[in-house]
């Protein structure tokens, strides 16, 4: 199950860091052929897509090795449990 669980999040890493450059392009597109703007939000587009899908990767591989590394919390107490 814990395969499972890793595998779903390199899914998401990799939509993570694929998807920003991908949307922000797009809408930089649709901005310049629609309000008429130059082409410097292409630059925009891409610069913001990039910073974001590093985000991304950052947040993701430090959420995997967190999940790797096995670190246990000790669960909550059940109500009959307290002290």
């Amino acid at each position: 199950m814990k395969d499972l669980s890793l595998l779903v999040w390199l899914t998401q890493l990799g939509l993570s860091v694929a998807v920003p450059p991908v949307m922000f392009i797009l809408l930089a597109v649709w901005l310049r052929d629609s309000l008429g703007w130059g082409a410097w939000v292409i630059w925009v587009g891409i610069g913001l897509g990039i910073y974001c899908a590093v985000y991304g990767l950052y947040t993701s591989l430090k959420t995997l090795k967190r999940l790797t590394e096995g670190k246990k919390e000790d669960p909550p107490a059940a109500f009959n449990e307290h002290e």
